[in-house]
């Protein structure tokens, strides 16, 4: 016989479990529809600010990356040049010997100790010729001037090839930084075309007015006068308030970071390195804040991959980030690490 069992009721448990989920998904569905728009933007410049901030700091790796690529290019010239030399003068002290063999033959016979330039093995001819006592004084100094030159020489052609192959490395890694630099510009510029114009004009307004506060109370008080050519390299800095910032720029008319304070530096007739860590090294370090005085570097972040030039009243004059001018700024925005008296 059928069983005629009534159907099985969900449990009020269960009910109210879907109830609450179906409520939620509902209640999140018009959350998001009516998402406040100022924390969607807010959400947007944060993410364009970590991007620029990454971009920065790829932006010194790549500077570094091209100064030793300068650096190594010079070097393997010269010894491209000096090994050039090297064998432009073994040649000459050869055919100087070579010249006393021919007279030798000449007269009856070439001497065993010339005959260095039949032998396969010079260093192993020179020691026996040595030891057999057979060498005038002036052939044993021209041989012995002929194996030091050739030994310079192996070393200087190994030392050329051991820096031809890091400065091709040093350019991959170049390139890499570039793609690296290109890719998280993009990317916040992707970022800022999904504003609407309104929201785009908003925060250029708010910068602009941050930038305007800035330079004012960067002028407010009265500081204690760094050292000439600080004051120097700040007051070179200053005539390029405005300027651009631009990846890898040292100026005169745009800027990274540290290309502006090397920039201001050289004004002040003093060589700075390229890079904000380089240069984190050229002077003596000033750990308090208080201890600042105008023109000094100032080091931000851990990896010290920003810096800028002390203002006075806990200001920095600096090559902010990409999307950005060079202008004063409160030294409270970004983690400080240290101070550098040049």
């Amino acid at each position: 016989m059928a069983s005629h069992r009534r159907p099985k009721q969900p449990s009020r448990a269960r009910v109210s479990v879907f109830t609450m989920t179906a409520a939620a998904a509902v209640a999140l569905t018009a959350q998001a529809a009516h998402a406040d728009p100022q924390t969607s933007k807010k959400s947007v410049k944060e993410k364009v600010d970590k991007l620029y901030e990454d971009a920065e700091a790829a932006t010194e790796k790549y500077n570094g990356a091209k100064e030793k690529q300068a650096k190594l290019s010079k070097e393997v010239e010269n010894l491209q040049d000096s090994v050039a030399r090297g064998q432009e003068d073994l040649n000459r002290m050869r055919d100087e010997l070579g010249s006393v063999a021919t007279a030798q033959y000449r007269n009856g016979g070439i001497d065993p100790s010339v005959q260095l330039f039949l032998s396969s093995d010079p260093d192993d001819y020179l020691d026996k010729a040595s030891a057999m006592d057979q060498l005038s004084t002036k052939q044993a100094s021209a041989l012995k001037k002929i194996q030091a030159k050739q030994r310079l020489l192996a070393q200087q052609r190994k030392e050329a090839s051991g820096k031809l192959k890091d400065l091709s490395e040093t350019r991959t890694e170049l390139g890499r930084k570039k793609k690296e630099i290109q890719a998280k510009l993009s990317q916040a510029q992707g970022l800022l075309n999904s504003m609407t114009a309104k929201e785009k004009a908003k925060l250029a307004a708010q910068q602009k007015k941050a930038e305007h506060k800035s330079s004012e109370q960067a002028g407010m008080s009265d500081v204690k006068a760094g050292s000439g050519r600080a004051a120097a390299a700040l007051a070179a800095a200053k005539t390029k308030i405005g300027s651009p910032y631009v990846w890898g720029a040292t100026g005169p008319s745009s800027f990274d970071c540290s290309g502006l304070t090397s920039w201001a530096y050289q004004q002040a007739g003093v060589s700075l390195p390229r890079t904000s860590q380089a240069q984190a090294n050229a002077g003596t370090r000033i750990s308090s804040q208080s201890q600042l005085k105008p023109g000094d570097l100032v080091l931000f972040y851990g990896d010290l991959h920003h810096i800028g030039l002390y203002a006075g009243n806990g200001q920095v004059l600096h090559a902010p980030k990409p999307g950005a001018n060079v202008r004063f700024e409160a030294m409270g925005n970004m983690p400080f690490q240290f101070g550098v008296r040049v």
